[in-house]
């Protein structure tokens, strides 16, 4: 579920959008149509001083006790009915590593006969294409060699209506009321 999402907005339009703090550096980061899981994609976390700040952040989280990178490949997503509970992603929820997974849309892929092997993909995107802001945990990660990598993962849902055709699963789209909540404090020990 939601394994490619597409971002093409201008980095200026989404700065404002999302309130970014005006100080924060602009991320390197270049349209892309059809990104896949654990490519590096643009959030928005809240930094030690409470401010709204872009990073770039792998897609799939690294958890801190992880011994290799290849885990990333099972934690790109994350059920919200259990994800407190579940050791791989709870230690980021506690810690208050939420962030805002910015496309401009996802896809998913209609399974046009029982055995799946024929798919049709269908582009969803907001309403009027306004930006999307997917709900989001985020960990930083050393491994045995000492590089540091921040990650990140979707949560994930029981689809609505139309996405259920689809697929049994959707990403967690916040309203913009519900930005805040999501982007959420940062520990002061920086994990």
């Amino acid at each position: 579920m939601c394994g490619r999402v597409h971002l093409s907005s201008d980095y200026s339009e989404i700065k404002i959008k999302l309130k970014f703090d005006l100080d924060a550096p602009a991320p390197n980061f270049e349209a892309d149509w059809n990104k896949p899981s654990t490519a590096p994609m643009l959030v928005a976390i809240r930094s030690v001083d409470g401010k709204r700040t872009p990073k770039m952040m792998r897609w799939g989280l690294l958890l801190h006790w992880a011994k290799e990178e290849k885990i990333a490949y099972s934690t790109f997503n994350a059920r919200a009915e259990e994800f407190t509970a579940k050791p791989a992603f709870r230690d980021a929820w506690k810690r208050g590593q939420r962030c805002l997974v910015v496309t401009d849309g996802f896809y998913e892929w209609k399974k046009l006969d029982p055995k799946g092997k024929g798919k049709q993909p269908y582009a969803i995107s907001m309403k009027g294409d306004a930006q999307m802001a997917m709900a989001g945990l985020w960990a930083k990660w050393k491994s045995p060699g000492g590089k540091e990598i921040q990650s990140r993962t979707i949560l994930t849902y029981i689809p609505n209506n139309v996405l259920g055709e689809l697929h049994n699963r959707m990403p967690v789209i916040l309203a913009q009321g519900d930005w805040p909540k999501m982007a959420g404090r940062r520990t002061s020990d920086g994990r």
